[in-house]
């Protein structure tokens, strides 16, 4: 079964999604598959390779991992939720168990490179085992980015499909802007896929 929109003339489809929930360690996953069955044994070794997160965290975190398919992009999307703050990775490439340990180094490069930041976050060390993670080398201040510039600009009320249009006129990757219809600030953005994101923001 399958449910379509169609924005500039494109045919978007989007299939069933397939939900499974398994712990691994520490952490509760949902695994969801978007265009794609989540097998058993896709399942298995995505486990088995999250597993070497296991020794960073405390007991009850959560986090959601999607399987999809574009063309012939395998893409895993890897999501770990912690109070106040989320990891995320999203790795694709022609084969999806690849893809999934590309997004496994990044979410543990992540922890490691931002370890002292976390650590200020979450003093009590009850989210984070912070004597298993190594911190990277230390960059020099001059390597850090920086932050160079500010912008302000008043938000016009438009539908998402005006706010896409602006933003390529722009040839920016994103584009701010309040929802006509709801009043709230939304940000529409550009997907490694080609593929557009909506940003729905809330308190």
């Amino acid at each position: 079964m399958f449910e379509y929109s169609i924005y500039m003339g494109i045919i978007i489809l989007k299939s069933i999604s397939f939900t499974y929930m398994k712990g691994v360690g520490f952490m509760n996953m949902n695994y969801v598959g978007k265009n794609m069955e989540v097998t058993d044994a896709l399942r298995e070794v995505t486990e088995k390779k999250l597993g070497r997160l296991d020794k960073y965290f405390q007991k009850d975190i959560e986090g959601n991992v999607t399987f999809s398919t574009q063309k012939n992009r395998k893409i895993i999307e890897v999501t770990i939720n912690l109070p106040g703050t989320i990891i995320r990775a999203e790795e694709s490439s022609d084969d999806m168990y690849a893809s999934i340990d590309r997004a496994v180094d990044i979410l543990e490069r992540q922890i490691r490179k931002y370890k002292t930041k976390l650590q200020k976050r979450y003093q009590n060390g009850e989210t984070i085992r912070f004597e298993n993670v190594m911190p990277l080398p230390v960059e020099r201040d001059e390597d850090r980015p920086k932050l160079v510039k500010r912008k302000k600009f008043g938000l016009k009320p438009m539908s998402y499909e005006e706010a896409i249009l602006q933003m390529e006129l722009l040839r920016h990757n994103f584009f701010v802007f309040m929802d006509a219809d709801t009043e709230d600030v939304s940000v529409v953005y550009k997907r490694k896929d080609g593929d557009y994101g909506l940003i729905e923001p809330y308190i």
